[in-house]
């Protein structure tokens, strides 16, 4: 339906009237204008009725996209309201009269150079001023730490989801609900326990048993990639096994016929079908990794804070708006990586013949 019609609308005229009501009550251009936007992009989106819809049907459909996107709002809104706040020139954790009113003088983007200022011993110095955040900054070095972390138990965890969930997956294997529930008990077990748990078998069973880890993993950089693993495998074997779930074997069979080992077959035939499913897992295991705050608690040491730690430590010693610039850089990463967990899930879908095109 053409843009002309759309505005025709009873709900349209609608929308208009509650946007005069919104604006009588708050008085705000800027809170106006994003309530208009939000209630107006699902109404614009919204498949128009046939001609021969009813006056109730019209109106259940109005009622469900406005409850929809009521819920919709109340799920996204704590999160996005985080974005503008991270530009507020003022050390404030609430929008100023100035952000109200759209003033460019009361946005800022001082706390995003804060992330690279907070913590350098000169942080107005020419020469030098690069190795001095880098090994000074207190937020780049959390950033350092978190995707060092993150990267490396990614890479373990893939490994590991994915040999479990080839070995689930086949039907001769032996109390498979069983050892699944136990390999996937870390994502269920409250993580406050699963924490407890492994500060005291990293840092009192295993003392002694590594050699160059005399006090045992606790406090290391390797028993927080191993226990940052230990939370990411369960998302890889699921994600692996439910793309195995459609996965053909006589192409095993076809391939083994044909003179290939084990090794060709892997790599030749069933990597390339749960691709999809290893990188989302990876995904997720690195979304995990990088947003853990509890485990990093019990295991890291004082230079091990990752961003969610440092960003917990700074709400209880010194609160800034520089945390919010943080959280909304995490904001959207962690949009991109969904974003590409939604378009490998289709992209699977397409692979094993569940989706047209």
């Amino acid at each position: 339906m053409p843009i002309s019609q759309r505005i025709k609308t009873p709900g349209f005229y609608a929308l208009l009237a509650a946007t005069v009501l919104f604006l009588m009550f708050t008085r705000s251009i800027g809170g106006t204008f994003g309530f208009f936007l939000l209630f107006g992009i699902p109404l614009f989106c919204m498949t128009p009725l046939p001609p021969y819809a009813s006056q109730g049907e019209k109106i259940w459909q109005y009622a469900y996209l406005a409850t929809c996107t009521i819920i919709f709002l109340f799920l996204i809104l704590p999160i996005l309201i985080i974005i503008p706040l991270s530009f507020n020139a003022e050390p404030y954790f609430s929008f100023t009269e100035g952000m109200m009113r759209l003033d460019p003088e009361a946005y800022s983007f001082r706390w995003y150079a804060d992330i690279f200022r907070f913590g350098m011993t000169a942080p107005d110095a020419v020469e030098g001023w690069w190795t001095d955040m880098w090994n000074n900054a207190t937020w780049i070095r959390a950033f350092r730490n978190s995707f060092f972390l993150a990267i490396a138990s990614t890479a373990l965890a893939t490994f590991l989801g994915t040999l479990a969930a080839l070995g689930l997956s086949r039907p001769e294997m032996p109390y498979r609900s069983a050892i699944t529930s136990l390999l996937i008990s870390p994502m269920i077990v409250p993580l406050v326990i699963t924490a407890t748990g492994m500060f005291f078998f990293y840092g009192g069973t295993m003392q002694g048993v590594i050699p160059g880890y005399p006090d045992g993993l606790a406090k290391t950089y390797l028993g927080l990639v191993l226990a940052h693993t230990t939370l990411g495998v369960p998302f890889v074997i699921i994600t692996v096994t439910a793309t195995l779930s459609g996965f053909d074997r006589s192409l095993i069979r076809a391939s083994q016929s044909m003179g290939a080992n084990g090794f060709t077959t892997f790599f030749k035939v069933i990597m390339p079908l749960i691709l999809p499913g290893m990188i989302s897992g990876a995904l997720f295991a690195f979304i995990t990794s990088l947003d853990e705050v509890v485990a990093v608690i019990f295991m890291a040491d004082v230079d091990q804070r990752t961003i969610p730690r440092q960003m917990f430590s700074g709400l209880r010693e010194q609160i800034s708006p520089t945390i919010l610039a943080v959280a909304t850089i995490l904001v959207l990463m962690s949009i991109m990586l969904l974003t590409t967990v939604e378009l490998l899930r289709r992209r699977s879908e397409k692979l094993r013949g569940l989706s047209p095109g």
